[in-house]
């Protein structure tokens, strides 16, 4: 297996918000608004260089999803950002009827998201907000893994137009994909392959996969490993071939296993190339307090709990 290393550990938030102010200061169309959280979402240099371009609208969820709508009338491109809790289903209304059944050209940017907000638990704890977007229609989903696939994510979708829920999160993790990727909306990244058991992995859960699967190949076991940084629109073809080719599935996300990644591969796997298949979830519940690190063991999205639905899931071939 192809060894991955890391020099330092980032937080993906920062990924966004350095990028985000790389757009300020190249694109005069990129506004920026947040509902009172602008150092949480790594807006502070932005709102320093670009005092016009910048909004802070206080706790105010929805109305910030209405005014981003708005600009894009202006034909600007804003980026409003919040926690992921506040701004999928706080505000989910707005962001349905405003900007997705409206087509309007607005990017949801949503910080700490899943269990590794740790100690302030459940009620901050989005675990359903993936599911919420994918479900609008022409919302494009992306779920980047570390720092620098964040920093390439929030460039690329600064280009696209269209609705866009850009996923990033509050913990430090291995920033190990390249520093100048070239980041395609839709196109999964192989960083193994192997003929025994497929993994897919999306945001925090890459780097553990890639921790389990050395594991796996040090068994002897043969791992094709895909990063799926984008959630909606699905790689299917990269899906397809990796299924067709070990048949056997695990998917690991930090998201409940109701509506999302895994729901979405099974889904499309079930009409195409029917394949035993093991969830790395949340599995219908909600989260709650403890440190990010002792809460993605105790729910089994970590390392060993890939390995351990790996090893599942290639009993039921």
């Amino acid at each position: 297996m192809k060894k991955y290393t890391y020099k330092d550990k980032k937080d993906t938030r920062s990924g966004f918000g350095d990028a985000i102010t790389l757009l300020g200061n190249s694109n005069e169309k990129v506004v920026a608004l947040t509902a009172d959280v602008t150092g949480s979402v790594k807006m502070g240099t932005f709102a320093q260089q670009h005092p016009q371009r910048f909004f802070n609208v206080g706790i105010q969820e929805a109305n910030m999803i209405g005014m981003a709508a708005g600009l894009t009338l202006e034909d600007k491109i804003p980026f409003a950002a919040t926690f992921a809790e506040f701004i999928s289903g706080r505000v989910y209304d707005q962001v349905r009827q405003a900007v997705a059944y409206s087509e309007k050209n607005v990017k949801i940017c949503a910080s700490h998201a899943g269990l590794t907000v740790g100690e302030d638990g459940a009620t901050h704890q989005a675990l359903e907000d993936l599911g919420m977007m994918k479900m609008l229609p022409g919302m494009v989903v992306i779920n980047p893994c570390d720092y620098n696939q964040t920093k390439a994510a929030t460039l690329a979708i600064a280009a696209y137009k269209g609705p866009v829920y850009l996923r990033f999160g509050r913990p430090k993790v291995p920033n190990f994909t390249p520093e100048n990727q070239n980041f395609e909306i839709g196109k999964a990244v192989v960083l193994n392959e192997g003929n025994d058991v497929s993994i897919f992995a999306t945001g925090h859960l890459v780097w553990p996969a890639i921790e389990a699967a050395e594991k796996l190949e040090a068994e002897g076991i043969s791992v094709d490993l895909i990063n799926i940084h984008t959630i909606k629109p699905l790689d299917e073809k990269a899906v397809l071939a990796s299924a067709q080719k070990t048949g056997a599935v695990v998917t690991c996300e930090e998201h409940n296993r109701v509506g999302g990644l895994g729901e979405s591969i099974a889904g499309f796997l079930a009409t195409t190339q029917p394949t035993p298949q093991t969830f790395v979830a949340v599995n219908d519940r909600f989260g709650e307090s403890g440190t990010g690190e002792e809460l993605m063991h105790k729910y089994g999205l970590d390392a060993e709990g890939v390995y351990k639905a790996a090893k599942k899931v290639l009993t039921q071939k």
